[in-house]
């Protein structure tokens, strides 16, 4: 492979067992993917959801530091518009002066949660003086810039700054992530057209990005094609859009009309969907992406499992990065 692997995981949490598992099993992938040779395992952020533990990224690679040696670990990524600036810089330059060279600060726009968990985060929040995003992500970049550059920087100083990711899928994100200097991972999982793909990275590049672009798919590797067409087949998203033009991607259509009530709506509409999901033999799904290597330039890919094949989403990981042989031993 002339590109690079890394992991997204949401410590999803199966049916009728404790979060506590849920967690443990991060714990062990992790682990497996330091031992594999991926690049990077980031940890996501969502709320009010009891299907997910992973509610607060930043205490979760703090953990899994502890637990590895060398491979990078970050967020994928801290909700900003539910947070102060000035605490995640001061949060993730902690963790990078505990794990020096290896921590990741992904930041993405979107609530991560029904509305009613949105509410709860943004309390103290003034309604009447809404920060743009972009705004949040300049004033996050100042805090975490070298010192002598600005008035006020985030402590401590750790040896080497956090690297830092803006999420997204759009051109507006692309964008913002070259004016800042920061690199842009595409959330393909969200949003696999690859004219969607393509208008983002064209605008990457036009806005004189230095850095090259992260790809992030839903992947999942079997040991055959039917096993792996098995568990991905019966996947669906549920987008709800609200008469008000809100719109976002639910796992079910009970989920959507929980969002609209909560959101307080008595009319909506949903759409079903088939996201789109790169499945098969490791072979099959590894020429899926050097065809998105080839067609974008794609140095780096992190792999989302979907949380439908949780319980095999070790033996995919394992797959991908060519570990047959330690899978069946």
């Amino acid at each position: 492979m002339t590109y690079r692997l890394s992991l997204l995981d949401k410590s999803p949490i199966l049916s009728g067992e404790p979060a506590t598992a849920a967690l443990q099993r991060t714990i062990v992938l992790a682990q497996a993917a330091e031992r594999l040779g991926y690049a990077r395992f980031w940890v996501a952020e969502h709320h009010g959801n009891p299907g997910l533990a992973g509610t607060a990224p930043e205490i979760l690679i703090a953990h899994l530091a502890a637990r590895t040696q060398r491979i990078r670990l970050g967020s994928g990524g801290v909700l900003l518009p539910h947070y102060s600036p000035f605490k995640v810089a001061e949060t993730f330059n902690l963790l990078a002066a505990l794990a020096p060279g290896r921590i990741d600060l992904g930041i993405g726009k979107a609530p991560g949660g029904l509305p009613d968990a949105t509410r709860a985060l943004r309390r103290r929040h003034d309604p009447d003086q809404p920060a743009a995003f972009d705004d949040l992500l300049a004033e996050l970049a100042q805090y975490l810039a070298p010192s002598g550059t600005g008035s006020l920087r985030a402590l401590p100083t750790p040896p080497a700054a956090p690297e830092r990711f803006l999420l997204g899928a759009s051109p507006d994100s692309a964008r913002s992530a070259a004016a800042l200097g920061w690199r842009f991972v595409y959330a393909g999982q969200l949003n696999g057209d690859p004219r969607a793909i393509e208008a983002s990275l064209d605008a990457h590049a036009q806005a004189g990005a230095k850095e090259p672009p992260l790809l992030a798919v839903t992947a999942l590797a079997a040991l055959n094609h039917e096993e792996a067409r098995a568990l991905t087949d019966p996947l669906q998203v549920v987008r709800v859009t609200l008469p008000d033009g809100q719109s976002v991607n639910l796992g079910s259509e009970a989920q959507a009309a929980e969002f609209a009530r909560q959101a307080g709506s008595a009319s909506y509409r949903t759409e079903i969907r088939r996201p789109h999901v790169l499945s098969g033999t490791a072979d099959e799904v590894r020429t899926e992406l050097d065809r998105l290597h080839a067609r974008f330039g794609i140095e780096e890919f992190v792999i989302d499992t979907p949380p439908s094949a949780t319980g095999k989403c070790l033996a995919s990981v394992t797959l991908l990065a060519g570990g047959a042989p330690a899978l069946a031993a």
